[in-house]
């Protein structure tokens, strides 16, 4: 293969990983392959001076996908060129101070302030045109929505969620497969939610990195000077240090220690000349900007040993492998193990036993493989599962090959799957943890969901009592919490059967569309379901499946004989059914809009996140405002509604 091939092929990977990262929230290769990549296409391109229109060298970013507005950025917002040579750093300063800060690895995000408010405030996007975020930023925690500063100001920050939060949303997603691969794919779903109650219990955070304007001449000569008055105004800079070509060396390495303790994710370093006016008389290139560049951690690498390949199953049969090697040191901790992901990527990596791997961690956090330099490739895949025994399977999803258990009742997939039945959420059976799911299993307790509300036999108890850390109060708590979850919603029920694709949303069409006919659901048709607004081919046949396989019809009957259903479940015919709505500002006559968006639902009504073609009205107490989504509904003869406009709409009378 010629230079040239080589770029086009370069280009053609770099690009379909990056648009999977940005617009999907996952990853086809690791970033250490995608820093190797990109630099072999940068030096192949300056060899050949051959630059094609859609390099990852040339553009900053890809089209979004979302249904939130959307709005083009006064000036485009440019990525950093980057290095991971530290005396690159040095040179590149040269005789001028500059500040180095952490480079956030989140999204980010400018706001507009104006008469003292937050105005408004929007994503990079694809550095031209970004989505409007403002209502979910109103509740990220810790950016002030008043400032003493009247005039408009417009800052740009990082928005990143904690390590420590990451894992307490992760550990309360039941499906493994919906669980979140890092803080940043997190941090990009929930800033662009349509619902910014869920962006307000998620904890996101934002540090801004740089003043961009203030009305009139702001006065400050410095990137400090500005960082500092942000901070007096109630903002949390980004944390920096003033550094020169001398103190170069030892400030990076301070970053590097500090970085393990560091509770939020961060990819590497921004250095940014300290002189403003300096800076910004460099002007910038097609791409970059000239007065900062990125510094991305040079990865720390080991050599050692793999020892063996642990196979972890998961509740949708899902097995995943672990690499288990001789412990080695990298960045100031032991490490012994770190996930492959896939067979696919086990398979490129000719993986075996007694092979000499060399290990880094991403982001110096995350245990990686970075190369396998013997290549036995004698690592067996499993033909039975390590749980249960059952034969395995290979399967190709995501243009991924991933192994899976083919047993039906296999003790892994039967935890994960009752964890799921009681979580909140779903069936809500109150103290019933994983563990002690476990061992109900294990004693033989639980065979099948409906015996969670079968359990109060002399038999059971008298086990269960004499089981170390249980006692007679557990026991009546478990019996307690079943009966209380007896009596549950039909879309948390129908949620809580683990169906593959059908979440609580999707669960609450069905049960509307079906007017809350749990007979009419169960021997739905494909052809129906595929008639209800949201549902496509995939949950409908994920769903008919389901329903039709033999031994999952008898569980939900002996279910359906231990539960009952909330009476309020049943939408109420009303003038409003099968509308469909868009709520936006502030409500008066409920608590919040998800209880309007709740009112509409039980009269049969739906609820959209933004106005299209298929919108009936828009709720929107000020009629006159100029937001985006008036504006909408305005070109597109949309009725607006004021709460008493719409409360009268519901109870038959003229809007």
């Amino acid at each position: 293969m010629d230079k040239k091939e080589r770029i086009a092929e370069l280009v053609r990977i770099l690009d379909e990983a990056a648009r999977v990262y940005e617009q999907e929230d996952r990853e086809v290769m690791s970033n250490f392959e995608y820093d190797a990549l990109y630099d072999e296409l940068r030096r192949l391109e300056e060899e050949t001076g051959i630059v094609l229109s859609n390099s990852p060298t040339q553009h900053a970013g890809y089209e979004i996908l979302s249904e939130l507005p959307k709005e083009r950025h006064e000036s485009p917002m440019l990525s950093l060129d980057k290095t991971k040579d530290r005396e690159a750093l040095a040179a590149w300063t040269g005789e001028r101070d500059s500040i180095l800060s952490w480079k956030l690895d989140g999204l980010t995000v400018v706001l507009t302030y104006r008469d003292g408010e937050l105005y408004k405030a929007v994503t990079r996007g694809n550095g031209e045109i970004g989505e409007v975020i403002t209502n979910n930023a109103r509740v990220f925690k810790n950016i002030p929505l008043k400032i003493a500063y009247k005039g408009e100001l417009v800052l740009r920050g990082e928005a990143v969620i904690r390590y420590s939060d990451f894992e307490k949303i992760n550990a309360a997603i039941p499906k493994d497969e919906d669980r979140y691969k890092n803080p940043r794919n997190l941090c990009s779903g929930t800033v662009r939610q349509l619902n910014n109650r869920i962006t307000a219990e998620r904890n996101v955070y934002l540090f801004p990195f740089a003043l961009i304007s203030m009305d009139g001449e702001d006065g400050f000569s410095t990137r400090t000077e500005q960082l500092s008055y942000l901070k007096e105004l109630g903002f949390e800079p980004v944390d920096y240090k003033v550094v020169n070509r001398e103190t170069m060396a030892e400030t990076i390495q301070w970053f590097a220690d500090t970085i393990s303790a560091n509770d939020f994710p961060s990819d590497g370093l921004v250095l940014t000349y300290n002189d403003i006016a300096y800076g910004r008389s460099l002007g910038r290139t097609a791409k970059f900007p000239r007065n900062a560049i990125a510094f991305k951690w040079k990865d720390e690498t080991r050599a050692t040993r793999l020892l063996s390949i642990e196979w972890s199953p998961s509740r949708t049969g899902l097995i995943n492998p672990v690499a288990i090697f001789e412990p080695v040191e990298l960045e100031g901790t032991t490490v012994s193990r770190a996930s492959v992901h896939n067979l696919s990527i086990m398979e490129e990596l000719q993986l075996g036993i007694g092979d000499e791997i060399t290990v880094y961690k991403a982001n110096m956090i995350i245990p990686q493989i970075a190369d396998n330099l013997t290549r036995s490739g004698n690592m067996p895949i499993p033909e039975t599962c390590p749980v249960c025994g059952g034969r395995t399977e290979v399967r190709a999803l995501n243009e991924a090959k991933e192994l899976y258990c083919g047993n039906p009742k296999c003790l892994a997939k039967k935890i994960k799957l009752f964890s799921h039945f009681a979580s909140r959420d779903a069936m809500n059976i109150e103290g019933l943890s994983e563990m002690t799911i476990e061992k109900l299993i294990a004693k033989g307790f639980v065979k099948e969901p409906a015996d969670f509300f079968r359990m109060d036999t002399p038999e059971i108890r008298a086990e269960f009592t004499s089981m170390e850390g249980f006692g007679e109060k557990s026991f009546l708590n478990l019996l307690a919490a079943a009966k209380k979850a007896s009596l549950v919603s039909m879309p948390k029920f129908l949620y809580s059967l683990g169906i593959p694709g059908i979440g609580l949303a999707n669960a609450k069409l069905i049960c509307r569309h079906f007017s809350y006919d749990m007979q009419a659901i169960r021997s739905a048709a494909r052809e129906e379901l595929l008639s209800i607004d949201g549902l496509g081919e995939v949950l409908a046949g994920s769903f008919t499946e389901y329903m039709a396989d033999a031994e999952n019809d008898r569980q939900l009957s002996d279910l359906l004989s231990v539960v009952s259903f909330e009476a309020a479940a049943a939408a109420q015919e009303s003038p409003i059914s099968g509308k469909t709505f868009v709520i936006t500002g502030s409500v008066m006559h409920f608590p919040n809009r998800d209880a309007v968006k709740s009112y509409i639902e039980e009269r049969g009504g739906k609820v959209a996140g933004s106005v299209s073609a298929k919108t009936d009205y828009l709720i929107n107490n000020d009629r006159e405002s100029g937001s985006s989504k008036n504006k909408k509904a305005k070109e597109l003869g949309i009725p607006i509604l004021s709460e008493e406009d719409f409360l009268a709409l519901c109870e038959g009378k003229e809007e």
